[in-house]
């Protein structure tokens, strides 16, 4: 890879060099919607461009016993390095066009059919920049990631909350079979599958454990939109990711309030 002495392609490099944000005539690209845009600048900051990562990632193999709950480590780390990989790219674009942060990010996983462990990780968002000043970055003097909405993004400034960057935790859980005599013993019957129940709920705790602890690596107060999918891949019925993600956030100001909501009245009150 051409890295021109950034981490990123010499293509990227010429494509954000294009962008020249801040000058006149210069044109931003972005993947806002037109409200999200409008909300967007109404909270004080200017889109630059858009800016993606990507990863090509062979993930290997791991198989786990037949009878067995367990997490297949070399699996999740996989998906999680896939990932991060594509998210560090990202923010090293937004840093190119001196962005204080990057918001409305997708993090999406493409199959390819070059082979069915090949897969392509991708985050793509709009990075933004400040018109008021201030210092926007996080605690690792990076651009905040966010993956809210223009609306959302808007509504969490307005409550006196700023994003710290996108967290996120992954487990990928090999979940065990049932014996021949299980299955037997249950035909016909309602009744609960205490390994099934088990093993789920063990790795959808993993992943949010995963994520939580990133934040507190950021010095967030919590994370909000947070959602919590689940992937099977190409893997098979019994082997499947948990997947958490969502954004950091803390107060703007020690002293925040949240301001109150207005009563509004109709025209017939």
């Amino acid at each position: 890879m051409d890295t021109s002495g950034t981490g990123l392609p010499a293509d990227a490099m010429t494509r954000l060099n294009e962008l020249k944000p801040g000058e006149p005539g210069s044109i931003f690209t972005s993947d806002l919607s037109v409200n999200e845009f409008l909300l967007v600048r109404q909270a004080g900051f200017r889109p630059l461009g858009m800016v993606l990562g990507t990863s090509i990632y062979h993930v290997g193999m791991q198989l786990g016993r037949w009878g067995k709950n367990q997490e297949l480590d070399t699996l999740s780390q996989a998906m999680y390095h896939a990932r991060e990989l594509a998210m560090t790219r990202m923010e090293a674009e937004a840093d190119v066009l001196g962005a204080d942060g990057i918001v409305a990010v997708r993090l999406r996983v493409e199959l390819k059919e070059w082979g069915s462990d090949i897969a392509e990780f991708i985050a793509i968002g709009t990075a933004v920049k400040s018109e008021t000043g201030g210092n926007w970055r996080n605690d690792r003097d990076q651009p905040f990631t966010s993956d809210l909405s223009g609306q959302d993004f808007w509504t969490l400034l307005q409550t006196g909350y700023m994003p710290l960057g996108m967290v996120m935790g992954t487990c990928v859980y090999h979940v065990a079979h049932r014996s021949f005599g299980n299955v037997l013993s249950n035909l016909g019957r309602n009744t609960e599958l205490p390994q099934f129940t088990q093993a789920l709920y063990e790795a959808r705790e993993l992943a949010m454990e995963r994520m939580q602890k990133e934040a507190e690596a950021l010095h967030a107060e919590g994370i909000v939109g947070v959602e919590l999918s689940q992937h099977n891949h190409t893997w098979g019925g019994h082997t499947t990711e948990f997947f958490a993600i969502g954004t950091a956030v803390r107060p703007i100001r020690d002293d925040h309030t949240i301001p109150q909501p207005q009563l509004v009245l109709g025209l017939d009150d």
